[in-house]
């Protein structure tokens, strides 16, 4: 009972902090009502458009209409979402937006560089966190806003942004009409020549990409997140790794470990912070380092996660712009939440700035919370 109990902490808390945040099972079915759902939807007031007032709401482009490109993972998408797009832009004034949906092999690379290639004025993301990774990828040093529409579990970037979750229509508008904000990308390298990956969240190598590697596909199905925790508690009592860590330009420092993370930011659902402090566009990347030894250890990781110490009980975390981590033996790896089978060699560094992300401004954000921005005619939130 112990054990399990443990395992359902320290697979919530420390690796499945992260898988959890990316795939969870949750309904969205639940969502608080707002002005315009429900029955009143059948009959709604003519939307609003934008306010003349809004600094952050975009002019007419010269020669014509402003264009958006949404690269929409079908699968996350309300049955109305393309319907309600079309209506949001019209409402802003925009024309009708370009909407390129993602494929099973591809989650929007090619539709990202589609995109680009139409010279829309913004590329939203509309999806989960493995939606927005691969349009961002494109998007970097390119100077092209990237929207994005939170249509997953997880959402972890959306969240480290604060744009709105469960209101896909107001994160649209806030991509139109918000404030064009540089953010950090972080730069992943597998192998020494290796290719180049970019991750906007975190990377990790060890315990954590361990754990979304041998979850049962299946049993997620079934049981959701659980199968996160049964996955966890079988991965719980494994052996440290020995690793050779240099930050920066520093002497490199060999040690033992369960999991290295690597973060762009570190606010995960339910107001955990993996990694206390990390934003988006301070130009550092945090280090985590776990390295419970046994299970009693395991208790001191939760309680330094938990009291968002950047030194604690069997975890340290380490500010940089570079880390290349060296292996003894192969450990998994994952990239936001992706499993990328294994490697004994990851280096991560952060590229300040690169990215330039449409987020709300202060008139946004006070719409946002006053909930008064009707629906536009024919979106359903049911």
């Amino acid at each position: 009972m112990l054990l399990g109990l443990l395992a359902l902490l320290v697979t919530l808390l420390i690796g499945i902090a992260v898988g959890i945040a990316f795939e969870a099972a949750r309904t969205r079915r639940a969502r608080a009502s707002a002005p315009g759902t429900g029955e009143a939807a059948a009959a709604p007031e003519a939307p609003a458009g934008p306010d003349p007032q809004d600094q952050s709401a975009p002019a007419r482009a010269a020669g014509g209409m402003r264009r958006a490109a949404i690269v929409l993972n079908p699968v996350k998408a309300h049955a109305d979402f393309r319907a309600s797009a079309a209506a949001v832009c019209r409402e802003a004034g925009w024309a009708e937006p370009l909407i390129i949906e993602t494929e099973e092999e591809d989650p929007g690379t090619e539709m990202a560089r589609e995109a680009l290639a139409a010279g829309v004025d913004v590329v939203v993301a509309a999806g989960g966190d493995g939606t927005v990774r691969p349009v961002a990828e494109q998007l970097v040093h390119t100077g092209v806003p990237l929207g994005i529409v939170p249509l997953g579990t997880g959402n972890l970037l959306a969240r480290n942004l604060s744009i709105v979750l469960g209101r896909p229509e107001w994160a649209l508008r806030t991509a139109l009409w918000g404030v064009d904000t540089s953010m950090d990308v972080a730069h992943a390298q597998l192998s020494p020549e290796g290719e180049d990956h970019v991750f906007l969240v975190m990377a990790g190598l060890g315990f954590d990409a361990a754990v979304m590697a041998d979850t049962n596909d299946a049993l997620k199905t079934r049981v959701g997140w659980l199968a996160y925790v049964e996955a966890g508690s079988r991965k719980l009592l494994g052996n440290r790794a020995k690793v050779s860590l240099r930050f920066d330009d520093k002497e490199p420092k060999e040690t033992r470990v369960r999991s290295v993370l690597g973060g762009n930011c570190g606010k995960v659902q339910g107001g955990l912070e993996l990694l206390p402090g990390a934003k988006v566009d301070d130009g550092i990347l945090d280090v985590l380092i776990v390295s419970p030894k046994n299970l009693a250890d395991w208790f001191g990781v939760i309680a330094s996660v938990v009291g968002r110490r950047r030194r604690g009980l069997h975890t340290e975390i380490t500010p940089c712009s570079r880390v290349v981590i060296e292996a003894e033996d192969e450990m998994e790896v994952q990239l936001d939440g992706d499993p990328c089978g294994e490697t004994a060699y990851l280096a991560m560094e952060i590229d300040p700035g690169s990215l330039v992300v449409r987020t709300a401004g202060e008139e946004l954000r006070r719409r946002i919370r006053a909930a008064d921005w009707p629906v536009p005619f024919g979106y359903t939130n049911d």
